[in-house]
């Protein structure tokens, strides 16, 4: 994109000085043209009879592939007249478009203001910061109508900043972006050799418009979307994961099925634990969602041929992701990984049989439906839960206590009709269920019971008694 960041319309800013040197004119000049590199010990620990290589988008400016569309996207505006100098652009974006956004404004003169949820690693938040963006956070718990929703906020500001929304999700200039820029580099990089092409599908963006392009060149290649488990584009409801920046709860405009051969459920666990292992052994330090297409390239590359090439399409860095994906703390409480053999799930492996799938109580149930089921399973404390399980983390929304229950219709009898959603008190606190017995005592000291994660969901919930139960049984040998 030799002279991107020239204005449509005006002279070309070029320093004559620069003539013959390797020296771009602007930092909007680097972004593409980004690496492809084979997954040596990835093929070799997974006996891969294909190649399997990676396409680094990591290397643009901003460090990811949210570089391309947004420099399309802006530049289109200009074209269109939908941007003026000076002017301000309102985005919600789980981080990576945003700083592309942000790398090309700052080149342009523009001010940014950026929506995100709160599922957002805290140092995506930051780093938009630092290139002076402004930042609004907003829940992720939320339906897409809710006024709190990061889309509805960002209406709300594009229409008080009079702003231009690029609106990855519905802009056209995102596909093309891929279509002009990584379609033909991938071609060219494996000589028009190419055989299948993984990604992760979000906005849908890139994996249409490389589709678009490599369709046309060799329609037998096959175009393999990666999607979290739950996201509409594999057949979910959009309920919560917590892998970041790929999957939705709606189509977006950018979806085009007709050109995706084949749709892979990735789990959360297996996104965090590839991308983990893919940055030990490559030396390639991977987010959640480079993981997640990863870990369906894998299981292409095994069924693919010897002459096959894989091409997986890695978003950005897991520099991104340090206090989460990497972080030991945040992932065992999650219960992605153990911490040590006498860990929480030892305890659940004593337990009577009867409790090993999580009681919960929905929101919208009366308080006699959850008294009735505390009886009739002999427990104390029930989650809240919406909808049906399997349930996310984020879809927990509070807790019922037998004693409190018992406390408030002693006081009011009539609440016993009351949904449980008027009278629930805070979610439990939670405990992952790789993570240390030790731990899991100390939090019952303040608190009555504990939710237990497993893969990033409610497994069950722990009590106290739980806990003595399994003592005696060790004592007694």
């Amino acid at each position: 994109m030799a002279a991107a960041d020239v204005r449509p319309g005006e002279p070309a800013d070029l320093d004559p000085r620069l003539e013959g040197t390797h020296i771009a004119n602007s930092v909007i000049d680097l972004i593409g043209h980004t690496p492809l590199v084979r997954m040596r010990r990835t093929m070799e620990i997974e006996q891969l009879p294909s190649v399997l290589a990676m396409k680094m988008e990591t290397t643009n400016p901003g460090g990811s592939a949210k570089d391309r569309p947004a420099l399309e996207m802006i530049l289109a505006a200009e074209r269109e007249g939908l941007l003026k100098p000076g002017g301000t652009i309102v985005e919600p974006t789980s981080g990576n478009t945003g700083v592309g956004l942000a790398i090309v404004a700052a080149q342009r003169g523009y001010r940014c203001v950026f929506v995100m949820t709160d599922k957002v690693a805290p140092e995506k938040i930051s780093l938009l910061k630092a290139y002076g963006a402004e930042v609004v956070v907003c829940p992720v718990a939320v339906e897409p109508d809710d006024p709190q929703s990061y889309y509805k906020v960002a209406e709300r500001l594009t229409h008080e900043l009079e702003a231009f929304r690029p609106n990855q999700y519905a802009n056209p200039h995102n596909p093309v972006a891929h279509v002009k820029t990584t379609g033909p580099e991938l071609w060219e990089q494996t000589a028009g050799r190419i055989t299948h092409f993984v990604a992760g599908a979000g906005t849908c963006g890139s994996i249409t418009g490389v589709a678009r392009y490599l369709k046309e060149k060799n329609p037998d290649i096959q175009i393999v979307a990666a999607d979290p488990e739950g996201s509409v584009f594999s057949g979910g409801s959009g309920r919560p994961y917590l892998v970041e920046g790929v999957g939705e709860d709606f189509f977006p405009a950018a979806w085009e099925p007709d050109l995706y051969d084949r749709i892979i459920p990735i789990s959360d666990e297996e996104s965090f634990l590839t991308a983990r292992r893919i940055s030990e052994t490559e030396g390639i330090l991977i987010g959640g969602s480079g993981g997640m297409a990863v870990a369906a390239a894998i299981q292409v590359a095994k069924e693919a041929g010897p002459d096959d090439i894989v091409v997986v399409f890695n978003p950005d860095s897991g520099r991104g992701y340090l206090s989460r994906v990497f972080d030991d703390e945040w992932m065992a409480n999650f219960g992605f990984i153990r911490e040590c053999d006498q860990c929480v799930g030892a305890v659940l492996d004593t337990r009577s049989p009867t409790l090993d799938s999580l009681l919960y109580v929905n929101p919208a149930e009366t308080v006699r439906v959850a008294i009735e089921r505390m009886r009739s399973n002999g427990v104390s404390q029930l989650p809240v839960c919406k909808n049906t399980p399997p349930f996310a983390a984020a879809e927990v929304s509070g807790a019922v206590d037998e004693l409190e229950l018992m406390e408030s219709i002693y006081r009011d009898p009539s609440l016993m009709e009351t949904t449980v959603e008027k009278v629930m008190g805070p979610k439990l606190p939670t405990v992952g269920v790789g993570q240390k017995l030790e731990l899991a005592v100390r939090m019952l000291e303040t608190a009555p019971a504990l939710l237990v994660l497993s893969g990033g969901r409610p497994l069950s919930v722990l009590t106290r008694s739980d806990v003595l139960s399994y003592f005696e049984a060790v004592a007694d040998g």
